[in-house]
């Protein structure tokens, strides 16, 4: 599915976000990399926005593996970190995010942006992000949400319902990819039940903070 639409999958995400999406990234880089010099796992990676946003931090890793399981996402990633300087220090790798290829304690910084509510099995892929990081290394996981207020919280299920689904098809040319992408945002844990399952999973100091009224949250936890 995620192969379908790696050719457009860049542009609806800023056009569906208002273009609002760098700014969340651009935070959740920030929140991962507090210092210089980590080794930074960017999960569910895609085309690479959220590594070259981890690259670009004031404080800039030493390594960012962008992983994922689809090629021709990846493929787009390769490319942007060429065009952009960025191919000595981020780096595309194909892999399954509940057995990933890498040694326990691999990473100092584990983030997943948008990608945590298509995991098959949401517990399991978090043990695996918990395996690979350091004692001590943090999680950030950039998920959308459900807004609170009941206003905009019935404007956004309108849109989610009609409106990603109609533009994110229609401008790919693929049936259904937006409106399974819209129906996993609608079933994805509140913060407070996702804070829940990472606590499970083995971590600690487990917080949220939403953004842009709800629409998103960004999760922090530590190993």
């Amino acid at each position: 599915m995620f192969g379908a639409i790696s050719r457009h999958y860049d542009t609806l995400n800023h056009v569906l976000s208002l273009n609002l999406d760098a700014s969340w990234r651009r935070r959740a880089a920030a929140e991962a990399c507090p210092e210089a010099g980590l080794r930074v796992l960017d999960l569910c990676g895609g085309t690479g926005d959220l590594s070259i946003a981890l690259a670009r931090t004031p404080h800039p890793p030493s390594l960012v593996l962008c992983c994922d399981f689809s090629r021709p996402m990846l493929e787009r990633a390769r490319d942007k970190f060429g065009r952009r300087g960025l191919g000595a220090t981020c780096f595309p790798v194909e892999g399954d995010a509940l057995a990933l290829p890498f040694a326990d304690g691999s990473f100092d910084a584990v983030t997943v942006g948008f990608g945590v509510r298509n995991l098959v099995d949401m517990a399991a892929g978090l043990r695996e992000m918990s395996r690979v990081l350091v004692p001590g290394g943090r999680l950030v996981v950039l998920e959308f949400s459900r807004p609170e207020g009941p206003v905009l919280s019935r404007l956004y299920g309108f849109y989610l319902k009609r409106i990603v689904p109609l533009l994110g098809d229609g401008a790919s040319g693929t049936s259904g990819p937006y409106l399974y992408l819209a129906r996993t945002i609608s079933d994805f844990p509140t913060p407070d039940l996702f804070a829940g399952v990472v606590r499970e999973s083995g971590f600690r100091g487990v917080g949220w903070r939403a953004m842009s009224g709800g629409i998103v949250c960004l999760h922090t936890a530590f190993k």
